[in-house]
């Protein structure tokens, strides 16, 4: 299992949201840039980026994910705002290793397939559940999709991984939502990287015992409640 940490960023700035909300945001007086750069010489592989300007359609940091992408010395997982093929080949043209697509992958798989099957194993779907049911348009609504349904559909195409986040549990560090990672992972044969609520050892542990191909790490890395070599080290 692979720990993946993150960098939320709004108005140029970390960030950390509470259950998606973004009344209820945490900054961080953290230079995203130095940090990418820190988090790569910590034995880390790959970082996941999230553009929440863009998810939320208030904007983007697209120079500043540009910088990460090209200094920061990770292999990056771009998201937020991926909702058409011109932005998702903007992102491969601009060197992100992954791009992941939530909003569009929900409501046009169709489109997840055809920009999945141009690069496949590349692109990521983004599966963002409140109250076990998928949300869309920055975790502002549902989507309007059942769980199993979507999966189903997701089935066809070739996809590097299926990025579960339980919006409830997000940015709270009350532990992860473990049984939807297992119905989830009943559904699907890609990969799964999980993420939301996760605070301890332990907690990846469970993780990894749940089949999850990955951890995203956000809150308690930044804030220092687990230790990226002990995360390291967990798996």
């Amino acid at each position: 299992m692979e720990v993946i940490p993150a960098i939320d960023l709004l108005e140029g700035r970390c960030v950390r949201l509470e259950q998606g909300d973004f009344q209820r945001a945490t900054y961080y007086d953290l230079d995203p840039v130095d940090l990418a750069r820190r988090l790569a010489g910590s034995g880390i592989r790959r970082l996941h980026l999230v553009d929440l300007d863009a998810a939320r359609g208030s904007g983007d940091n697209r120079s500043l994910v540009e910088r990460i992408v090209t200094e920061g010395g990770l292999e990056v997982q771009v998201a937020g705002g991926v909702r058409d093929r011109e932005r998702l080949e903007g992102w491969f043209a601009a060197g992100a290793a992954g791009v992941i697509m939530g909003t569009a992958a929900v409501r046009d798989p169709d489109l997840l397939e055809t920009c999945a099957s141009a690069h496949p194993g590349r692109v990521l779907a983004a599966l963002d559940l409140i109250a076990g049911r998928p949300a869309v348009q920055g975790w502002s609504e549902l989507g309007g999709q059942e769980l199993e349904p979507l999966l189903n559909r997701w089935e066809q195409a070739p996809l590097a991984a299926v990025v579960l986040t339980s919006v409830d549990r997000d940015g709270t560090l009350r532990g992860p939502d473990v049984e939807s990672l297992r119905r989830v992972k009943r559904h699907t044969s890609h990969w799964v990287l999980y993420s939301g609520g996760i605070a301890s050892v332990e907690d990846i542990r469970a993780l990894d015992d749940a089949g999850a191909a990955g951890v995203i790490l956000g809150k308690a890395l930044l804030e220092g409640r687990l230790e990226l070599e002990e995360a390291l080290a967990a798996v």
